[in-house]
């Protein structure tokens, strides 16, 4: 079910995308390690974006937020130990990397708007 709320949108599917990395990770490639961190960090992003959309105060939605924004960049240093170790093909590492990074972006106008 979709949210029409870009950044919840964007980081459900981001998540799912995440989950199927997951699976092609442990069940082709049986990396364990590196496969459990992505799909915590990667599936974190919208939970969290999700809870700030109901937080409780401004404080709240901001904190939120940020943790969202900090799970996004652990994320994209997950995928670039992923490709740079020969898990995943270029083609797949970009492929997430742009979209993560889109996230991030947005992420990163948000909490700087919530500042000001």
């Amino acid at each position: 079910m979709k949210e029409n709320n870009p950044i919840l949108d964007k980081s459900k599917d981001f998540a799912l995308r995440t989950i199927k990395l997951y699976k092609y990770l442990t069940d082709e490639k049986k990396e364990f390690i590196l496969s459990k961190q992505i799909l915590r960090s990667g599936t974190s992003i919208g939970a969290n974006a999700r809870e700030a959309v109901r937080g409780q105060s401004d404080a709240d939605f901001y904190f939120k937020f940020n943790i969202s924004l900090k799970e996004a960049e652990e994320t994209l240093y997950w995928l670039e130990l992923l490709h740079e170790s020969g898990y995943i093909e270029k083609k797949l590492f970009e492929s997430l990397y742009n979209d993560c990074t889109q996230i991030v972006k947005i992420l990163m106008s948000i909490t700087r708007n919530q500042k000001d």
